[in-house]
């Protein structure tokens, strides 16, 4: 079994202006989500705000996230699928209600 980051990009500014049922509304989707996926899910977590977070860039270290975007990577689910089209078929089911996900290979070393 390979596995999948699915990585879920969506904009913080959304959900800043979301109604504050709708943040228990996203943990519902992502629960019936892990419910549903389950074995295949090896890890995943929310990301805090990119207001929180530190690049850098050789000896340059800088707050900020890495690039300006209108979507933020919030958060991933480390998935193990049988092939990219199983890897396909979890991430489209993955909430992202203010934005998409991406899924891309894993390398995995020894």
């Amino acid at each position: 079994m390979a596995q999948y980051l699915v990585l879920i990009y969506e904009s913080e500014n959304d959900y800043a202006n979301a109604a504050p049922e709708v943040y228990g509304e996203v943990i519902a989707a992502h629960n019936r989500f892990s419910e549903r996926w389950g074995d295949a899910i090896l890890g995943g977590n929310a990301l805090q705000g990119s207001d929180t977070a530190t690049t850098i860039r050789g000896d340059v270290v800088t707050d900020g996230p890495f690039i300006e975007s209108k979507e933020m990577l919030g958060g991933y689910y480390l998935v193990e699928a049988a092939d990219l089209d199983q890897a396909l078929e979890i991430g489209r089911s993955c909430p992202a209600g203010f934005g998409g996900v991406e899924v891309r290979p894993v390398m995995v070393f020894g």
